[in-house]
């Protein structure tokens, strides 16, 4: 079967076909409006853009916000992580790499002056950049005393060319004190703080050994919110053992936390990680492009339309990278899936009733 043949099937299988409910297309002033009738069921929906884009995309959030493209530079602050040295667990979360999840991320035996300026010369190297998001990435970059924060933090953002300070964490690692700082730091630059969330279901948790139960990320949430600091979610799609209504059920929970992004990822089994020797022993399900794009196009329509979508896809380094090796293409992977957004007609917030 060709591959324009198979895109009707993908699309019945999500559900974004006409078999199951009959629709009426019209156009009322500038928006075309769709009436679906399922039932006894009838709602309205308007097609919404960003852009281009079908979904609330980072690269039209910072362009309205600071008026031009803004470039992401990972950094390593050379802190561990609370669930490796023993404080919580000693093994890490199952998938996360050597490198803490930061494989793309500076040299932690450089400063972070050092990092960003190799960060600006790669990416100078390629295209004219004037704006970055230093991006504390690898491992647990609150997991640390905070004068030491406050001196790696303050490095960062007071480089004139850095417009936000953006730092991956888990959300047992917020002391007071720590808040107390971001909120400082966040009247300079804009801050957001990334919480590793993955999913809600607790057994899928306890399996990838995040180490905190859902209470805490709610917690989290609601201090960072209160210090007005921004909060963006990372998930993980096709954990092994969950069905595609348990990842909605996560998509759901966070349309209902106070949350402003979100980062969407395929599970990445890298070698080296206790993922890589499970998947070899035991091979559980990991999805092709095509089911990916799916089950990413069911996701952005159930999502809130104004949670800004920082990631889609990732791409781990591919000499580690076990499966699944499509990843590796991620130009291809989003290319396919704006083309899938098209031709299925789906944007975000299409499915989210509020």
């Amino acid at each position: 079967m060709s591959k324009t043949a198979a895109q009707p099937q993908l699309a019945r299988e999500c559900g974004f076909a006409n078999g199951a409910a009959e629709r009426l297309i019209y156009t009322e002033g500038n928006n075309q409006v769709t009436e679906f009738m399922s039932d006894r069921t009838l709602s309205y929906t308007r097609p919404m853009r960003w852009g281009e884009k079908r979904y609330h995309s980072l690269d039209f959030h910072l362009k309205s916000q600071f008026g031009e493209k803004v470039y992401r530079i990972a950094l390593n602050g050379g802190m561990t992580c609370p669930n490796r040295d023993g404080h919580i667990g000693t093994g890490g979360c199952i998938f996360c790499s050597a490198e803490g999840s930061g494989d793309f991320a500076g040299k932690p035996s450089l400063t972070i002056r050092q990092q960003l300026d190799a960060g600006k010369k790669q990416l100078l190297s390629k295209r004219p950049v004037t704006s970055y998001i230093a991006y504390f990435q690898a491992f647990t970059n609150t997991y640390a005393p905070v004068k030491y924060l406050e001196s790696i933090f303050t490095e960062a953002i007071d480089d004139p060319d850095v417009r936000v300070l953006s730092i991956a964490t888990r959300p047992d690692c917020l002391d007071d004190d720590v808040i107390t700082l971001l909120g400082k730091l966040n009247q300079i630059k804009t801050v957001w703080v990334e919480l590793g969330l993955q999913t809600i279901h607790p057994e899928t948790a306890m399996f990838i050994r995040r180490g905190y139960n859902i209470e805490v990320f709610d917690h989290a949430v609601q201090r960072l919110r209160g210090a007005g600091i921004e909060v963006i979610v990372h998930i993980i799609l096709y954990l092994p053992g969950e069905t595609e209504d348990m990842m909605l059920q996560t998509i759901d929970y966070l349309n209902h936390s106070d949350i402003q992004g979100i980062k969407l990822q395929l599970l990445h089994i890298l070698e080296g990680t206790d993922l890589a020797g499970i998947y070899r022993q035991n091979p559980f399900y990991v999805p092709d492009m095509g089911t990916y794009i799916c089950m990413l196009g069911r996701c952005i329509s159930h999502l809130r339309p104004d949670i800004v979508i920082h990631r889609l896809t990732g791409d781990g380094p591919k000499d580690l990278l076990v499966a699944p090796l499509w990843t590796s293409a991620k130009r291809t992977v989003l290319n396919r899936f704006h083309q899938y957004l098209k031709e299925n007609d789906i944007w975000q917030g299409k499915e989210y009733h509020g």
